[in-house]
């Protein structure tokens, strides 16, 4: 495999606050270095079912994964094996949820942390268990795995914004500090992974309201902020919705695996 791919998904984070806080993300698609659109989560809106549904885009009815205490392997094609099949290899920076789910369940964290030519779904994994983990320490994680094992397919998962959204709310001072600090850490971390020869795409697995909540209907739970930083897609802020559910085949497109055509009809023909 020659075309390397990096998501960072941001959980948590509610469009409008994405939008508003993502200075750094704004300002290259500003300058024509990348491309913004709205994301859409599948319902329930909540971190495991979308998750899954990002990595296969197979929808929860479908794929069983209903909930968050949904503790079973996916059963699902995903982004992992089809990359490990095409002859690349896989990392993960993340919640211990993604060992679960692609690597095996239930995660150990005395055994399942670290785990390095793991032979199963994700090759290179630095997994932690609580939500308080530090973003700082997550990107370092992450930048670790990408520097030395420089996978084909990488997933850097942080919840620093999830966890002051459930403690404060999405209209929080708490909640938008933690999304402006992990945009600081993001202008530091991506020069170095474009230099390297990935492309990007940023987006959340859900958003949040004012309470704290999120699984539910409301645009708040539902509207997630998607950028992409990539040669072969159109920059600049567009006005196109994407779901959940086609994110894996923009991801595949990135990754070399999919057809032109089938990307073409998912971003309403704004590629190059």
């Amino acid at each position: 495999m020659q075309n390397k791919t990096i998501l960072i998904l941001l959980d948590g984070l509610n469009q409008k606050v994405g939008f508003e806080q993502l200075g750094y993300l704004n300002h290259l698609v500003e300058h024509s270095q990348a491309t913004r659109l709205k994301g859409c989560a599948e319902t329930p809106s909540n971190s495991r079912p979308n998750y899954e549904i990002i990595h296969t885009g197979i929808p929860t009815y479908k794929n069983g994964i209903t909930n968050n205490y949904s503790n079973q392997p996916s059963k699902e094609t995903n982004i992992f094996s089809i990359v490990k099949e095409n002859g690349g290899k896989t990392g993960a920076a993340a919640y211990h949820w993604f060992s679960e789910l692609y690597n095996s369940s239930p995660f150990n964290p005395f055994t399942d942390r670290m785990q390095f030519n793991s032979g199963k779904a994700i090759d290179f994994g630095i997994f932690y268990y609580e939500d308080h983990y530090p973003d700082s320490h997550l990107y370092a994680d992450a930048n670790y795995i990408i520097s030395t094992e420089q996978p084909d397919y990488m997933l850097v998962h942080s919840m620093n914004i999830d966890d002051a959204g459930h403690k404060h709310g999405a209209t929080s001072m708490e909640y938008n500090i933690a999304a402006n600090a992990a945009d600081v850490i993001l202008a530091s971390m991506i020069p170095k992974w474009r230099d390297l020869g990935y492309d990007i795409v940023v987006t959340s697995d859900h958003g949040m309201d004012e309470f704290g909540l999120h699984g539910g209907t409301l645009e708040t739970h539902r509207a997630t902020p998607l950028f992409i930083l990539s040669d072969k897609i159109k920059k600049g802020f567009l006005d196109n919705e994407v779901s959940h559910l086609q994110l894996s085949s923009i991801l595949l497109y990135l990754l070399g695996l999919k057809t032109e055509l089938t990307i073409k009809e998912l971003l309403y023909d704004h590629l190059d």
